[in-house]
């Protein structure tokens, strides 16, 4: 699946002339965390509610309120954002936007299309994502099994399910410690826990089953 699919297009971005006042406020009117920072729609960096907590001076200042909010309004987010962040194009794969935000250990990914700032993909947006692969909330039997890693044999779960009228919701894949197999875990609705049980049995080993 391709990052344009997942993106946000309603994206709250600010500028770089931006104060740290200003950008508290939009990230507590607007419930977020973190900011694109975007100059006339280029993307140039992006500052999160962390940033700016450490643009603010502590409890210990000796300043007074007068003075705190003085200094706010003049600290912009071209002197505390992160430059030059990492970022993906909307026709990304999900797999390697995830791996990006593990890599970079960032909770989210700015999409840009020919430098144009054009979504904002998060690890909240990702995880619905993985949710729904797994079917989640969708009603059907669980199963998790083991089958050999060759050619065709997903197709052989797949003819088993066929025959017995069942409707596959999900498929996902995994490694395993043991390269000679592959770890699939399947939802399938329309089909009793039994069928499917007897249909995996003679494919592969089953690790779990359950309905929900």
């Amino acid at each position: 699946m391709f990052i344009k699919y997942v993106m946000r297009t309603n994206i709250i971005s600010c500028t770089p002339e931006t104060s740290v006042a200003e950008a508290h406020e939009i990230m507590r009117k607007n419930n977020i965390s973190k900011l694109p920072v975007a100059d006339h729609g280029k993307l140039v960096g992006i500052v999160t509610k962390n940033d700016l907590n450490k643009a603010t001076p502590s409890d210990a200042t000796t300043l007074d309120m007068w003075e705190i909010s003085t200094l706010l309004t003049k600290i912009t987010m071209k002197k505390i954002m992160s430059a030059n962040p990492v970022s993906v194009g909307p026709e990304e794969v999900v797999e390697e936007a995830a791996r990006l935000m593990v890599d970079n250990q960032v909770g989210c990914l700015p999409v840009v299309k020919d430098g144009a700032l054009v979504g904002l993909v998060t690890e909240s947006d990702l995880f619905h994502l993985f949710t729904d692969m797994f079917g989640a909330g969708k009603e059907g039997v669980r199963a998790t099994f083991l089958l050999n890693d060759e050619p065709g044999q997903i197709g052989k779960v797949a003819e088993g399910v066929s025959r017995e009228n069942g409707n596959i919701i999900s498929v996902v894949t995994s490694e395993v410690p043991n390269q000679k197999e592959k770890m699939i875990t399947m939802k399938v609705a329309d089909i009793s826990l039994e069928a499917l049980k007897a249909i995996l049995e003679g494919c592969g080993k089953v690790e779990d089953i359950r309905q929900f």
